[in-house]
């Protein structure tokens, strides 16, 4: 019953086109894999039942994981096209101005950054600007804060913008001619709504711009401890050039 209830809210929800009819032959073949989902991702803790998937807000959030996974599974059968904003479909740190009350700020390295100030939101947005700082592949950083950087997301049904912490540019081992763009989220307690964020950008936001090719290459990355930020920071370079060397 549960997975006959999934199945027509993601059939109706999340493969019916705008306009047109419910495609109704596909039931089949999305039962199978929301059956799959019930049996080897869905996880209850505490006192939760799988029944509790049928109220909206929770089936929303459960077909959105099911859609993600069966995108990023697919990634030629159903390529990811990025939309621009027709009026402002780039930015620059050249133009960030902008004041601020806070006292609790990061006075950034001139060679390292056009921003003078990182405007933080916790001590551990300090430390990652201590870490990227001081590594040498680093071209340069900012804090996301005024920049304009937004990404659209769904959580529970609703419609959300997310705004990425920071924007580090990498020499990953192509050079700086061609770095690569990382996008940066310092995250201590990770609730739903950032398990969200995290596959919206890995699996559509990174993909999209990407396939896009006119903004260079993108990846994104989450720290969840700051006594790891140093040596964690470390592994995904060192990771990044190993892959541009076997490429090459």
């Amino acid at each position: 019953t549960l997975a006959f209830h999934l199945t027509k809210h993601l059939l109706y929800t999340k493969w019916r086109e705008f306009g047109q009819e419910v495609p109704l032959y596909l039931f089949g073949a999305l039962k199978r894999i929301v059956t799959q989902w019930l049996a080897e991702c869905l996880v209850c803790k505490g006192d939760t039942y799988p029944a509790q998937l049928s109220y909206l807000t929770l089936a929303d959030m459960a077909c959105e994981r099911i859609v993600a996974a069966v995108d990023k599974a697919n990634p030629v059968e159903k390529s990811i096209k990025a939309l621009l904003d027709p009026y402002t479909s780039a930015g620059s740190t050249r133009f960030v101005n902008f004041r601020t009350a806070k006292s609790s700020r990061w006075q950034t390295d001139p060679r390292k950054c056009h921003v003078n100030f990182v405007v933080l939101d916790s001590d551990w947005e300090a430390e990652f600007c201590r870490v990227v700082e001081a590594h040498t592949r680093v071209l340069a950083y900012v804090k996301n804060h005024a920049l304009g950087l937004e990404v659209p997301y769904t959580f529970m049904g609703v419609k959300r913008t997310y705004l990425p912490d920071f924007i580090v540019v990498l020499d990953d081992g192509h050079g700086a001619d061609d770095p690569l763009h990382l996008i940066v989220e310092i995250k201590g307690i990770r609730g739903e709504d950032a398990k969200e964020k995290k596959q919206t950008m890995e699996t559509y936001w990174v993909p999209g711009v990407n396939e896009l090719g006119t903004y260079g290459r993108w990846a994104f990355v989450e720290f969840t401890d700051v006594f790891e930020i140093g040596g964690e920071f470390d592994k995904l370079v060192e990771r990044f050039a190993a892959a541009a060397v076997a490429r090459d």
